[in-house]
């Protein structure tokens, strides 16, 4: 494949690249399904020591009987129902209507009540709870994130444009890749909490097109999900779809997503190559060595 590739036309306009991060930059599945299980096998392999060197009470012998009958199939069908209520709660959150919480205290709270759902309520201490809720702050990039964010950022503006909240971007910004390469590196990090409004409503990529100081038609959204790049679109921003693994099930509708093709200015489909076909999309030669190009501006 060449290394370069000729642009759109509208690429020359872009000045700046707004990404989704949850599932576009960083794969959660694996790290919280692995945090959840082996967070059960060490409570549970301590369980008959837990009574007499702790102050909290210990779980029941009928919370720790469903722990011990949960697979990691169990833990990942889990993981994807706190996925899911943090998906639907944003989705239902009315700007100066519904009370505000950051990601970290509704990671936190619903994962109490899942836990709850799932009969095992009790099985971890609260600070147990508080410390699971936090693996939202470890996420390992994909593969190509991080040399598609310096290529992209060797041309772009690149700023993250998230539901989560400020502390949760920067621990994410500075994750490295498995082989210890350079941090994810986003020149700036844009926060829902900036906003008090949450992806997909309006205020979130007005306010976000506003601080970049640019027009709308000069910043692109890139995500894996159709509804946040909807939703950009109507803004007036650019659309470009990043495939990733897993991602698409919260847009499975076979008539959406022929009629998305038809909006998305570009699109990437899983396997292609991910943040590193994006760039040589836009006219990037993906050979060069464009070093760690990013750093946090604000």
């Amino acid at each position: 494949m060449p290394a370069t590739h000729q642009p759109p036309p509208w690429a020359t306009e872009i000045k700046a690249l707004t990404f989704d991060v949850f599932g576009t930059c960083v794969a959660w599945r694996e790290k919280i399904v692995s945090a959840l299980a082996s967070a059960t096998k060490s409570k549970l392999s301590s369980a008959s020591a837990s009574a007499s060197t702790s102050s909290d009470t210990p779980p029941s012998e009928q919370v720790l009987s469903r722990a011990r009958s949960l697979t990691r199939e169990d833990w990942a069908r889990f993981a994807q129902e706190w996925r899911r209520a943090y998906g639907g709660w944003t989705r239902s959150f009315v700007p100066e209507e519904t009370p505000w919480r950051d990601i970290d205290t509704f990671h936190h709270e619903s994962l109490i009540d899942l836990l709850a759902k799932w009969q095992l309520d009790g099985l971890f201490t609260p600070s147990e709870v508080e410390k699971l809720s936090l693996t939202w702050h470890d996420l390992p990039p994909w593969p190509d994130t991080i040399r598609g964010l310096q290529l992209l950022g060797s041309r772009y503006r690149t700023a993250a444009l998230s539901n989560a909240n400020q502390a949760i971007l920067k621990d994410l910004n500075s994750q490295k890749g498995v082989d210890g390469s350079s941090p994810l590196g986003f020149q700036r990090l844009l926060s829902c909490d900036m906003y008090q409004a949450y992806k997909p409503s309006p205020k979130v990529y007005q306010g976000a097109v506003r601080d970049l100081g640019l027009q709308p038609g000069e910043v692109a959204m890139v995500a894996a999900h159709l509804g946040d790049l909807e939703a950009a679109k109507k803004e007036g921003m650019r659309a470009i779809y990043v495939a990733k693994p897993g991602e698409l099930e919260f847009d499975a509708d076979v008539d959406k997503i022929k009629k998305a093709r038809e909006w998305v200015d570009l699109w990437v489909e899983e396997g292609e190559g991910g943040m590193v076909e994006a760039a040589r999309r836009l006219g990037i030669n993906v050979d060069i060595d464009v070093g760690d190009v990013a750093g946090v501006l604000g």
